[in-house]
């Protein structure tokens, strides 16, 4: 604990655009690569899906905490820390981890993320003396190719999470084949010797593309899905809320519509050759957590309306669950704030996962659940 004599020679507070230029000469201090542009500081400023605190001492800022939410999760990530040369190791930087894991708390946050260079070893003490544990390493990470020590801590604390670790995450290639690079990751956490690559994400969007959505290229349909995880030998058994055909709301051409119902009912007959189980019924949490705990692994479709506000279908992976959470692997970040490592296990609390995995007016809900096959080719 920071003693009561350092703790009265600065003061935390929100940080504001007042702070901007301060703000800016402390990162040049502090940092000689990977520094915060003036840009990106006034947005973090602003945003909120930030947490931006500051440490003074009459008035002068001598430290600062930025921590960022990813909209619709329950993680929080610091992304950015520092304190002036001059006052460090005078219990700053431990008071400012104190205050934003509080403020993540308040936001309801589950988990706690950071980075930090393998060649800072005083901040690494740091952070295991607050109760981060290491579960990952990012090779070649920073600027100066040095690598990055993934840290995470529970700042609600329960069991420990099922979740299925060796599951590789796969980056989307288009706009358009989440549901394919979600289906490749399954592919990958049931067989580790599989690996996603763009050819087969381009060739099981052609297979199992509606041709349309409400503008631009189709997406995919969980029957389509399921045919390619069939044909590259999985198992798949679907689970849709609706008989009818899928994702023509919104479609204003009556000929567009005919052919998202014509591609639906292809698939279905189709489906019903290859002996796909389809059961028309909303699935639930009790289903998606029966099949994690028997080795299968959920694709779900989701809206990212309380992710990104723009109410788009979109395809993730489940790759686990505990007694608070589903955790995610999304194929998709979101390249203005969030970076790649918090699209993998992302924590999704159960009471945000239903309405999160419901689209559109007719309240769809659909998800593939791959399990391996005797005869697994992939």
């Amino acid at each position: 604990m920071v003693s009561d004599m350092v703790k009265q020679t600065f003061i935390i507070e929100s940080a504001t655009l007042l702070h901007l230029d301060e703000l800016l000469e402390l990162e040049q201090k502090c940092f000689s690569t990977d520094r915060l542009s003036r840009r990106s500081m006034r947005r973090f400023l602003v945003s909120e899906q930030s947490v931006f605190l500051v440490a003074k001492n009459n008035d002068h800022v001598l430290a600062y905490l930025l921590v960022i939410f990813h909209r619709g999760t329950r993680l929080a990530r610091l992304y950015s820390i520092a304190v002036h040369p001059q006052w460090q190791g005078q219990g700053i930087a431990r008071a400012l981890m104190d205050s934003g894991e509080a403020e993540a708390q308040t936001r309801g946050a589950l988990h706690f993320r950071l980075e930090v260079s393998r060649n800072n070893h005083n901040a690494i003490r740091l952070y295991h003396s607050l109760g981060f544990i290491d579960f990952g390493l990012l090779p070649d990470y920073y600027d100066d190719h040095s690598d990055a020590l993934r840290m995470q801590k529970r700042i609600r604390y329960h069991d420990h999470a099922l979740v299925n670790s060796t599951m590789s995450w796969y980056q989307q290639s288009t706009a358009f084949t989440c549901g394919p690079a979600a289906l490749m990751m399954a592919m990958n956490g049931l067989n580790a010797s599989y690996t996603p690559v763009l050819s087969e994400e381009l060739e099981i969007w052609r297979e199992s593309t509606t041709i349309f959505m409400t503008s631009g290229h189709g997406g995919c349909h969980p029957l389509g899905l399921a045919l390619a995880a069939k044909k590259r030998g999985y198992n798949a058994e679907v689970w849709m809320s609706q008989r009818e055909p899928l994702f023509t709301e919104g479609v204003r051409s009556e000929e567009k519509k005919s052919i998202i119902a014509t591609v639906h009912n292809d698939y279905a007959k189709q489906s019903k050759a290859e002996g796909i189980i389809i059961h028309y019924a909303n699935i639930n949490q009790s289903t998606l957590i029966d099949a994690c705990k028997h080795g299968a692994i959920p694709v779900v479709l989701i809206s990212t309306y309380r992710m990104d506000r723009k109410k788009a279908p979109h395809w993730v992976t489940v790759s686990g669950y505990d007694e608070q959470c589903f955790y995610v692997h999304d194929p998709d970040p979101d390249k203005k704030h969030q970076d790649i490592f918090d699209c993998q296990h992302l924590p999704i609390a159960l009471e945000d996962f239903d309405p999160m995995s419901s689209f559109g007016s007719n309240r769809l809900r659909t998800a593939v659940i791959l399990s391996p096959a005797s005869n697994n080719k992939a």
